[in-house]
């Protein structure tokens, strides 16, 4: 089994699994249509994309026992729709508008960068120091991250949060540092690294 079955199918399923909630708690109000919205199409989304233009780090082969784990941590993040709809509360509208435009900003760095990315190795491998990539190496976790952030600020509770920490630090971190070593490579890198951001854009 490949490690991007567990990711698509616990992203697949987030609409479903918010919709569920609302029923289950019979919660229609503003907060979760709005966290059905972002949440639910970003799964939608994120299935396009791997149609698309799939990432390579998630062809790799797991055992079906990993591929239950990975599921699992990957679902960690259907922690946010739980705790804002069972708990009833109403996020306030300026948060709301916050949050919808971190989120569109988020989509858009992550899902444009990785396709650059995509496409431009396709054809021309090598190190990519244009357009999203110019003056940050790491857009698409920045997207990620900013994405990830919009839904734990609609729940306004610091669990979402801290599960997000946990991603970055043992997940998107430890990537992003495997990347630059493996960037390193390329005679060219140096300069590159002086002129770029590691997570933020450089200037």
């Amino acid at each position: 089994m490949k490690i991007k079955y567990a990711i698509n199918l616990s992203k697949g399923l987030t609409w479903f699994f918010i919709l569920g909630l609302m029923f289950i708690y019979h919660n229609f109000t503003l907060g979760p249509w709005v966290y059905l919205a972002l949440h639910g199409t970003y799964g939608i989304l994120w299935l396009l994309k791997d149609q698309l233009s799939p990432d390579k780090q998630w062809e790799q082969e797991v055992s079906i026992p990993q591929m239950i784990f990975i599921f699992l941590i990957v679902s960690l993040y259907w922690v946010a729709p739980f705790i804002l709809i069972s708990s009833g509360t109403v996020p306030p509208i300026p948060l709301i508008a916050v949050a919808i435009s971190l989120n569109i900003f988020g989509v858009f760095l992550h899902f444009a960068s990785d396709t650059q990315k995509f496409y431009t190795l396709k054809y021309q491998p090598g190190l990519i120091t244009e357009g999203f990539f110019a003056r940050c190496r790491n857009t698409n976790y920045l997207g990620e991250i900013l994405i990830y952030t919009s839904f734990a600020l609609l729940t306004q509770h610091w669990l979402p949060f801290l599960i997000l920490g946990g991603f970055f630090t043992f997940i998107f971190l430890p990537n992003m540092r495997k990347k630059d070593q493996s960037l390193s490579r390329y005679s060219e890198f140096d300069d590159y690294k002086n002129n770029s951001g590691f997570l933020f854009p450089g200037f």
